[in-house]
């Protein structure tokens, strides 16, 4: 065990130097975007709501794998709701009514503004009550990718929301990508396609980009190169930040293949899958699953006027209900003028 950890910990810190930090605490300077693999944001704990931001986002992810405990809903969005936005991305939803209980359960302090489903993977935007004045077009697509998910009600590709809210262009795209570690190159072209279709219908070349896209979703990459139960290990141990250079998500963004010039918090919270249902024990089925982080929330900043602050990114490992646990983040954007 001892020279697994010197071992991981060497290729950590090799991995770690490779990759480009944030300039300042929390601070990402959206004018730099040349770079390779994703940026890592620190996390400033303090958020100043409705102060120095401009506007606050509350962003939560969350494979339901079929499931939805009442009492689930209530802890995903919080009692101490500080935000302008919740965008809600959800993958492997039940058949229920999700935005019936997202309404009934924000009613006192948030309204709908937006809505895309297909089927079991689903997107929600959620403002302050009466902000209406600060919303401008809402629009919403879904891009279908391949397999047989929708037999079983679990689809697999993604649904987006385009918005316009206190005149900040924002794209929200809640995705699902095709599972197992082997199916890295899969993933990828899934990604892609996802993102060269969405809103690529009559597509103005004049129109305004996107100053914010957020990708949220169960994108299934695994941790590669290490067995399950060295992994269990250093997790138990605590020691879990040794295997992000394990991460395939890091390795394929830092080659260049996706998510060029995005953002994400470090990776300081547990792996999200697999674990039993009802517990927070990983995988004890006869798969014994390494554990990954498969459920994710990355940025980017398309804009020299924002600055972003990462106030939030972990886990929710209260709930139990299913085999994934939720990811939140909680994003503040300044404008510079």
């Amino acid at each position: 065990m001892e020279g697994l950890c010197v071992k991981l910990f060497e290729a950590s810190r090799k991995y770690k130097m490779k990759r480009h930090k944030a300039e300042a605490i929390g601070m990402v300077d959206s004018f730099e975007a040349s770079h390779e693999g994703i940026k890592t944001v620190d996390i400033q704990k303090r958020c100043e709501f409705s102060g120095t931001s401009h506007l606050c986002i509350y962003f939560v992810t969350w494979n339901m794998n079929g499931q939805v405990p009442c009492e689930d809903i209530a802890k995903l969005v919080g009692e101490d709701r500080k935000y302008d936005l919740l965008v809600m991305g959800l993958q492997e939803a039940p058949r229920n009514n999700i935005c019936k209980l997202l309404k009934n359960t924000l009613a006192d302090t948030h309204m709908l503004l937006g809505k895309s489903v297909m089927q079991s993977v689903q997107l929600y935007v959620f403002g302050l009550k009466n902000s209406e004045q600060f919303t401008r077009e809402v629009k919403v697509d879904k891009h279908e990718v391949g397999g047989l998910g929708w037999l079983i009600r679990r689809k697999k590709g993604a649904v987006a929301i385009k918005i316009s809210y206190k005149g900040i262009q924002m794209v929200f795209i809640s995705c699902h990508l095709s599972a197992h570690a082997r199916n890295v190159e899969e993933r990828n072209l899934q990604f892609k396609y996802i993102s060269n279709s969405l809103f690529s219908k009559n597509r103005n070349p004049y129109a305004k980009s996107a100053q914010l896209t957020v990708w949220l979703g169960d994108l299934n990459y695994r941790l590669q190169g290490i067995n399950s139960y060295p992994a269990r290990d250093l997790i138990h141990g605590n020691l879990h930040q040794m295997l992000t250079s394990k991460d395939q998500l890091l390795q394929e963004a830092e080659r260049g293949e996706i998510f060029n010039g995005y953002c994400e918090g470090a990776l300081d919270f547990k792996p999200t899958y697999k674990y039993d249902i009802g517990s927070s024990s990983y995988d004890t089925s006869h798969k014994v699953r390494v554990p990954s982080w498969t459920d994710r929330i990355l940025f980017k900043i398309d804009s020299n006027n924002i600055n972003a602050t990462l106030h939030s990114y972990e886990a929710i490992e209260s709930i139990q209900s299913s085999d994934h646990k939720p990811v939140k983040a909680h994003l503040c954007l300044k404008l510079k003028k």
